[in-house]
């Protein structure tokens, strides 16, 4: 792969969805806002260098690094974890090294050294530890003592061509003689171990260890009734702050390890009862018989029954990037690696923990640690924020320390609190611990910890919901990438159409067949030549039930419709395969379009049948068989064949050409070494028929691709299918708006895009809508090209050979029902249905995922700039602050972990997709939320000032008698008013940009619930929980006093939201010339 960013992964010069550039351009300086220089300017998480990851986490300003940090990744772990696979790669080679020299040694001096008979294993013929031995250290002399693979199959009971029975006893048998296919896994951490982390805060611990100080000191004051409020008020909140964000934690935790088992549960296809039979891959047993494919994941340790060309890629074991090549010499099969190219059937010899993928896996602890581009970012927020309340909190400690030792500090009644030689000593450290203790709490409100881990909360729920959208997430960035998307390029088959496959026409000779199936309009000697080369050149099985039954027909959606359209011809599939033999086979090739296989008859006749794309088989043909059965010349007829390729291609039909030719027994090598060798002759062919297959548009995909374009996001179809019928698609779908779009470049063929040079691709790129007859590497191309212009690119894939497609780009989307395992691990989203609405979901949810986040900070900055700005006024001019430490921990608790559960859960709306897509650095925070939060705080800042220091006469509560329960009047309303406005102001948060901020609010339940919860929570506290808090109860009066305080926040943001606001981010104001400044000082 060249030019591209998947070196590093970073790219740190976009300035929006739509215009950055690849960071291995040294010359690229298009980006002026971009600053290699901040820790927190991360584009792009995925395939990220160590050191980037090292050098934010060290940037951060952190007082609970292990709820922080929870949730991304663990780069000591990270290493360990690689370091534990290397040493069980390294101590597998030793066992083997040691044995070949052994096994060596043995055939040096002995020709036949004994072998141990087999153990019996209950019911079997063979024990755990004699397969597990052999199957391990790849003894190859004992497989050949029991017989080979087929005197193998005898001892486990196991019929090598139709499976083991789907008995359950004998399922059940299996798994007690030789284990299941699953490894133990280490235990999620419980619930007291998220409690245990939760309190880690040091800003909690400091507040604990006041709160000791204040009960010790209160209880020696005043005695123990009345004495431990204080303190225990504090002890009280602490514990609470401390139980929900536990509890919040823990239940997040609960979701990822969910979406992880999904992950990690493979359905595949095995062979039982002689039908193919798609299981769990935690339900394979020893004795399967298991068909492989390129692209697939060896699923359990076993030895090859029969393969062609099978290569597997033993890297995950290994640690070796090197294709083995499975025959009978090297017929051992490593659980966990993946089919490079071939097919063939396995023998399953053992699973689960008796593998050695089974050991590797049990071994390294699944980490689900991931950052996001928005995790990353909100951290430098979390760290500027606590900054600024650390300053503000130090400040505030100063000026009441230094208030309180001149004597400016006065009770309510007046009274000085410190008179120097006259306080105690006890009563001094009380007041000063007290202090304290209000300064530490302002770090609490002020530190925003659950900022980072909003994120988290909002990608958890993103995950979840997703999850019934069809689409599971197996990389948490790519959820949040996917708001940014600015392009899809989507595959046709399956996920613009439905995969159900049916030929509906066929040309045999001259003639076209109608119906497409009626063998009675073709000489036998060709419908005999077709039934061969469709059984014998598929990948497919037919199963036909011994009772009568429907015939059950497997395999990719084009075998089946050609199997099931020979079928009808009067196939006979078993016999045909049994009357035959295959000498040799070329598996189809995504890059050649076609496969073939050599045929040895019984007669020692050798056929050797293509398959592929009509117009590629078609330019091999030098023949034809007419109907009649008589070879004709293909010199003067090839236009007429292209013609109705071309015709079927223009009524969206697949276009798949079946050929033959003989070959002399002579040039067919003997042996299966030469036969590996061999390249099979695909010049001189004789065409047999071409068939068109339909596969409908899906229902609804019009209207997503509709849907994409009018949200900004460009559709593009890239597709090895014929441009004419990719073509055809396109119309119909929608991708292209009419036949006047269809010149180049809108449509392009793969091979003249991979011909232009680097520059031309990238202008080109552009302007393509459809690309038909591409290969992977020409999907490849476009994408890096795409990534070079600028787009955030997303790309859906299913084959072996999309893979380095879907790890280039922003977002890999893999196809959960035809995608191969290959595939599904290359990409960081599988889509289930293989639906394109399903990918327009995921968009949807991507950019929600954003806008949640948005309507979090904007409520979170609310409330801290208000509670900071009336503490410091408040402190500064009086010595006193009208909210306490264990009021102010109640804030944090509405703002931080119950506001992030209202706001980040919000469900996405149609809205969403009627703006453009996220630009990558666009700020977090917007000049609309600089706005509304600017109001909002504006107005709580003034309405609480002015009640903390005119609030007596306002209230008329300056002829109480008792001035200091008027004191606690009037601070127990500016609490009361003060966690109402949040309340309220909950609601605006929900909708920043509309004016109507109530839409769809009781389809919330979660927020209503939340909301509600912290009203009665409120109440329980002013009206019953006054000795914990410092607050006294108040009448009706005051509760409306409260609540019309709280309820003005309404009215007062419908008009903020009339206020226009500048396009340029304010932050662009400040950030500028500071930038310059440094790159000024850094150049000089």
């Amino acid at each position: 792969m060249t030019g591209t960013s998947s070196g590093n992964g970073l790219r740190l010069n976009d300035l929006e969805a739509g215009r950055s550039k690849d960071n291995d351009d040294p010359d690229n300086h298009l980006d002026p806002d971009a600053d290699p220089s901040d820790p927190f300017d991360i584009a792009q998480t995925k395939n990220v260098p160590p050191e980037t990851l090292k050098r934010w986490r060290q940037a951060a300003l952190v007082l609970n690094a292990s709820r922080r940090f929870r949730y991304t990744l663990d780069l000591k772990k990270e290493e360990e974890k690689e370091q534990r696979k290397r040493m069980i790669r390294a101590h597998a080679q030793v066992i083997r090294a040691a044995l070949l020299f052994k096994l060596a040694g043995e055939n040096e001096f002995v020709s036949d050294a004994p072998v141990a008979s087999p153990v019996d294993g209950g019911d079997y013929a063979i024990g755990l530890e004699q397969l597990a031995s052999m199957t391990r250290d790849h003894k190859l002399s004992v497989l050949e003592q029991y017989g080979g693979v087929k005197g193998l199959s005898g001892l486990l009971r196991t019929n090598l061509e139709k499976g083991i029975n789907e008995d359950e006893a004998d399922l059940s048998n299996r798994r007690n003689a030789f284990g299941s296919n699953t490894y133990p896994r280490k235990k999620g951490r419980s619930f007291w171990m998220f409690l245990w982390e939760a309190w880690q805060d040091l800003t909690l611990i400091i507040l604990i260890i006041a709160a000791a100080v204040s009960l010790g000191l209160g209880i020696k004051t005043e005695g123990l009734k009345e004495g431990w409020y204080d303190g225990g008020s504090i002890f009280l909140a602490v514990f609470i702050v401390i139980l929900v964000t536990a509890t919040s934690d823990y239940r997040q935790s609960l979701q990822f390890q969910n979406l992880n088992e999904e992950k990690r549960n493979i359905q595949l296809e095995v062979i039982r009862g002689a039908r193919t039979v798609r299981v769990s891959i935690y339900d394979l047993v020893v004795g399967d018989v298991v068909p492989l494919k390129i692209g697939d994941q060896v699923p359990a340790d076993g030895v090859l029954i029969t393969g062609h060309s099978l290569a597997i890629d033993e890297s995950s074991m290994t640690g070796e990037s090197k294709i083995v090549r499975k025959n009978k010499k090297e017929p051992f099969l490593m659980s966990g690696c993946k089919v490079a190219d071939g097919f063939g059937t396995m023998l399953v010899t053992g699973v689960g923990i008796n593998t050695e993928w089974g050991l590797l896996m049990a071994s390294i602890s699944e980490d689900t640690g991931e950052e996001t581009p928005l995790q990353v970012r909100l951290n430098g927020v979390a760290t500027f924020i606590g900054i600024v309340g650390l300053s503000v909190a130090v400040s505030v400690l100063a000026v009441l320390l230094a208030r309180y030792f001149t004597g400016n500090t006065e009770d309510p009644d007046g009274t000085t609190q410190f008179i120097k030689g006259r306080t105690s000593f006890d009563g001094a450290f009380n007041d000063v611990v007290k202090i304290f203790t209000i300064a530490v709490t302002i770090v609490v409100v002020a530190v925003p910890e659950g900022l980072p881990l909003a994120v988290t909360l909002t990608l958890a729920y993103s995950m979840r919901k997703m999850m019934a959208d069809k689409a599971l997430v197996r990389r948490l960035s790519a959820c949040e990438t996917m708001g940014s998307a600015t392009t899809i390029c989507s595959d046709k088959t399956g996920t613009l159409t439905l995969n159900e496959m049916t030929v509906v026409e066929a040309i045999v000779g001259k003639k076209k067949i109608n119906p497409p199936a009626d063998s009675s309009q073709m000489h036998p000697s060709v419908v005999s030549l077709l039934s061969e080369g469709v059984a014998q050149n598929s990948t497919g099985n037919v199963f036909v039930p011994k009772d009568g039954g429907n015939v059950e027909i497997s395999g990719s959606p084009t075998e089946k419709a050609i199997l099931s359209w020979a079928i009808q011809l009067g196939m006979k599939f078993d016999a045909i395969r049994s009357e035959s033999t295959i000498l040799h086979v070329f598996p189809f090739n995504s890059e050649k379009k076609r496969g073939g296989v050599a045929v040895l008859q019984s007669d020692s006749e050798v056929h050797i049948h293509w398959k592929g794309a009509a117009e590629i088989v078609l330019a091999a043909c030098s023949g034809y068989l007419d109907s009649n059965g008589c070879l004709q010349s293909m010199n003067v007829d090839k236009e007429f064949f292209k013609a109705a390729i071309d015709e079927m291609a223009a009524s969206s039909l697949r276009c798949v050409a079946l050929a033959y030719r003989l070959c002399e027994r002579e040039k067919a090598p003997s042996d299966e070494e030469s036969c590996n060798d061999w390249v099979l002759p695909e010049d001189n062919l004789i065409l047999l028929a071409i068939v068109g297959i339909k596969d409908p548009c899906r229902p609804g995909v019009k209207d997503a691709v509709k849907i994409c374009m009018d949200s900004g996001v460009k559709v593009r179809m890239v597709t090895g299918d014929n441009i004419q019928t990719a073509k055809a698609i396109a119309l119909e779908c929608g991708i292209l708006g009419s036949a006047q779009d269809v010149t180049e470049p809108t449509i392009i063929e793969g091979r003249v895009f991979r011909a232009l040079p680097e520059k031309e691709r990238e202008q080109m790129a552009q302007k393509i809508t459809v690309m038909g007859r591409s290969s992977p590497n020409d999907k490849l191309l476009l994408v890096q090209a795409l990534r070079k212009g600028g787009d955030v690119v997303a790309v859906t894939g299913d084959g072996t050979n999309d893979a380095p497609a879907l790890h280039e780009a922003d977002i890999g989307l893999s196809m959960g029902i035809q995608g191969t395992e290959v595939a599904k691990e290359s990409s960081d989203i599988i889509i289930l249905d293989d639906n394109f609405a399903s990918v327009v979901k995921v968009v949807r949810w991507g950019r929600s995922v954003y806008a949640n986040i948005q309507k979090f900070i904007q409520f979170q900055l609310t409330v801290n700039v208000a509670a900071l700005v009336i503490n410091v006024v408040a402190a500064v001019s009086s010595g006193d602050v009208p909210l306490n430490s264990v009021q102010l921990l109640w804030v944090n608790l509405i703002m931080d972990t119950l506001g992030a559960l209202a706001l980040a859960t919000e469900p996405p709306t149609d809205n969403l997709m009627h703006r453009s897509p996220v630009g990558r650095r666009e700020p977090l925070i917007t000049n609309i939320m600089w706005r509304n939060l600017l109001i909002q705080a504006l107005y709580q800042v003034t309405v609480l000032l002015v009640l903390n220091f005119s609030g007596l006469t306002i209230l008329g509560l300056e002829d109480d008698g008792d001035k200091a329960h008027a004191h606690e009047v009037k601070n127990s309303l500016i609490f009361n008013a003060f966690v109402m406005c949040q309340i309220f102001n909950e609601f605006n948060a929900r909708k920043p940009e509309e004016i109507n901020c109530f839409k769809g609010v009781t389809k919330n339940y979660l927020f209503m619930g939340i909301v509600g919860f912290t009203l009665i929570l409120q109440i329980i506290i002013i009206e019953f929980l006054g000795k914990f808090t410092s607050t006294v109860r108040l009448d009706w009066q005051m509760w409306l006093v409260s609540v019309g305080i709280g309820i003005i926040s309404w009215p007062l943001a419908i008009v903020g939201k009339l206020i226009p606001v500048p396009k340029t981010p304010v932050s662009a104001f400040f950030i500028k010339p500071f930038r310059q400044c440094r790159r000024g000082r850094d150049d000089a």
